[in-house]
Formats: structure tokens, sequence, C-alpha cells
């Protein structure tokens, strides 16, 4: 059985003055292989939390993640995470990040060679291959991470607020980028953002989580990832039903932060 299952997940965490904060409850998605979903919602409604039980760096309290039938026990290589800040080893040049992994796993340098000057060139850094990561931009870095990423050909990367750092100039052309990746790889994408409109652009599924505990709120199916593969992202913005949806989500968690607002005030 192939693809991505979030079986029941929740999420508590017990605090040394002995109280406990439900992050998730009850979080239940299926994925199938190569689909590419974003996250959205609002503050401390447990989207990096979800992402890190992904990942496996956190064991739920409940529920299970099985990846290909195979259930979930920790960090592993069918895997991959890509942070906001690109966690780069900046003391190692472009070419050593990216084959950091593969050659952790034994693959010999001819075929290391290769598939790093492929991604490299993939992600448009074929020229910067032995620079320093220190000497590049953040959106550069951002590239390189990505590469470093699909270096260990994972079945999902995940992606926690992976653009949120950079100008918007850079971080249109990375989201076109991601896009391209997810199209030619088939790789199961899930991307979380606090950006509307990144959200839909960069996911054929959103889902839209609601405040603590985080669980799912509603869930849209959407053609603007497909659009924006062959298409201008500003002309997708402009296409039809890209604003109407935007203003929808933008409403919904409008409200969930007022909501939260209020909760704090009233325990004032």
């Amino acid at each position: 059985m192939t693809g991505l299952s979030i079986q029941n997940i929740s999420m508590r965490f017990d605090l040394p003055n002995g109280t406990s904060v439900q992050a998730l409850k009850n979080v239940s998605l299926d994925l199938k292989e190569g689909e590419l979903m974003s996250v959205l919602g609002p503050s401390g409604c447990g989207k990096t939390t979800l992402l890190n039980i992904l990942a496996g760096f956190l064991a739920p309290t409940e529920g299970k993640i099985v990846l290909n039938g195979e259930t979930v026990r920790g960090p592993g290589p069918d895997r991959g995470m890509v942070f906001q800040q690109g966690a780069l080893f900046e003391w190692m040049s472009v070419r050593h990040n990216v084959e950091f992994g593969p050659k952790m796993k034994g693959m010999p340098k001819t075929e290391r060679d290769i598939v790093t000057d492929s991604l490299l060139e993939t992600v448009g850094l074929g020229a910067f291959k032995d620079k320093a990561v220190y000497e590049l931009s953040g959106g550069m870095q951002q590239r390189v991470a990505l590469a470093r990423c699909l270096a260990n050909d994972p079945d999902v990367i995940l992606m926690d607020e992976p653009l949120g750092a950079l100008d918007a100039l850079t971080r249109e052309k990375m989201q076109g980028l991601v896009l391209k990746l997810w199209k030619e790889t088939g790789k199961t994408v899930i991307l979380i953002t606090h950006s509307v409109e990144e959200a839909l652009l960069l996911g054929e599924r959103l889902v839209v989580m609601a405040p603590r505990p985080g669980r799912i709120h509603k869930e849209y199916r959407l053609p603007f990832a497909e659009r924006g593969v062959a298409a201008d992202l500003r002309a997708v913005k402009k296409s039809e039903g890209f604003s109407e949806t935007r203003d929808e989500i933008l409403s919904m968690i409008w409200e969930m932060e007022e909501e939260i607002m209020g909760r704090s005030e009233a325990a004032v």
C-alpha cells in the first residue's frame, strides 16, 4: 500500500507545573503518492507539531503515521525535511552539502557526482557548486536545501515555512521552483505556511487547521498548483476562483484569530 496515512493523531505536552497543553486532537488525513498539500491555520494550531510527528521527531500521544504500509517510529530517509532556515553545513561547499546524505548511505563517488550535478542544475545552482554556503543569498541557500533533500530520494518532502524568510521576488521564484520539482519528481509534498496566497499556489490540496487543540477545520481541492506548473504565478493569482477562495480563507482564519484573542482576554 503506497501513500501517507495520518491516523487519528493527538498530541499532548505535559508541563513541569502539572498542567498540559493539547496541541493536536484526532487529526486524520490520507495522501496518495505524489500529492501536494499545503497546511494553513492561526498561530499555535499545531501545524509544525504535526509536521514534526510526520518527520518522526515527535511521537504522538495517540494515533499513528503510516507511510507505504509501514508505521513511522522515528526519523528515516523516506522523509525529507526542509526548514525555514536551510540548516545547511556552512563550513562545507554547496556540492558537499548536497552529496552528504548519499555519501552517508555509501553511494559510490561517481554516482554521487552525477546525482549532485544533476540536482544543482535543476535548482539553478550548477555554477555555484564549489562555493561556500555562506557566500550564497538566502534564496540560493534554500535551493541548496531543496537539492540536499532530493539527493536522499525521499518518498515524502516536508516543508516548514521554507520560503518565509525570503523577499517577495525571491519567494515567488522559489514557489515556481517548488511546483517544478513537485511535478518533475512525483514526490509527495506537505508544506506549512502562514501565507494564504502561497498555500493556494502550492497546494492541490489545502487544509485549514482550527485553533488549539489543532484539528482539521476545512479542506479544499484546488486547481491553482497545476495551473502554476505551466503558467506565470502572477497570472494564476488573477485566474478564476483565486481571489474568492483567498478571501474566504482569510476571513476564516481572521475569525479564528479573534476567537483566540477573546479567550486570552477572558483569561486575564
